[in-house]
């Protein structure tokens, strides 16, 4: 029997991200999920080492890599679209499920568990706790991609920073990790290689 999961996870690469924004340089969905992925597992690492929890950062991180796979099938829907109204979220939300059950549907059946808990997890108070901590990863790398648009010359992304930092100073009151992670690394985003040596 031949299945076909990895190989349409694989066409993450041609998701572009940002389809309404005129970028400087293209991000496509495998570089943000690598980064997602990255921000989360650290931000578990810290809650973890400075605030005595006990999140899984290896599933973050997976569940970091997975975070957008839907979008192979969807597409990147603009922020703008997505949350024009409750309506169009909440329907949006529904495409994405059935997107993410054809994704596993590409599995043997005796992998498809495994993946079920990456792409829809459990009820645990730990679990519920992490993904809040990978749906802020996603919020940060969204943040970082403005640092680096606006370093680079490019004010069209200056509307979309904003937003998002508001969002990140919620999150900051909420989740200390992420108050850790945003004055900690943040700031060395957008310096150069030599400014970073």
């Amino acid at each position: 029997m031949e299945y076909n999961f990895f190989a349409t996870i694989s066409r993450m690469k041609y998701i572009e991200r940002w389809a309404l924004m005129r970028n400087s340089r293209s991000e496509n969905l495998s570089e943000h999920s690598l980064e997602v992925a990255m921000i989360a597992h650290a931000l578990c690492v810290i809650g973890n080492v400075r605030y005595d929890k006990h999140l899984n950062e290896d599933k973050a991180a997976l569940i970091g890599l997975y975070h957008d796979a839907s979008e192979i099938i969807t597409g990147d829907m603009p922020t703008p679209v997505k949350y024009y109204n409750p309506d169009i979220r909440e329907a949006y939300k529904q495409v994405e499920a059935i997107a993410e059950y054809k994704l596993l549907e590409k599995l043997p059946s005796d992998l498809r568990p495994a993946y079920e808990e990456i792409f829809r997890g459990n009820v645990s108070v730990d679990d519920t706790y992490m993904r809040r901590l990978v749906k802020a990863a996603d919020k940060i790398s969204a943040y970082i991609k403005c640092i680096e648009e606006e370093k680079s010359g490019n004010t069209e992304f200056s509307t979309a920073k904003y937003t998002i930092s508001r969002s990140i100073e919620k999150l900051r009151q909420e989740l200390p990790e992420v108050n850790d992670f945003v004055n900690e690394f943040i700031p060395s985003y957008g310096k150069t290689l030599d400014e970073l040596s």
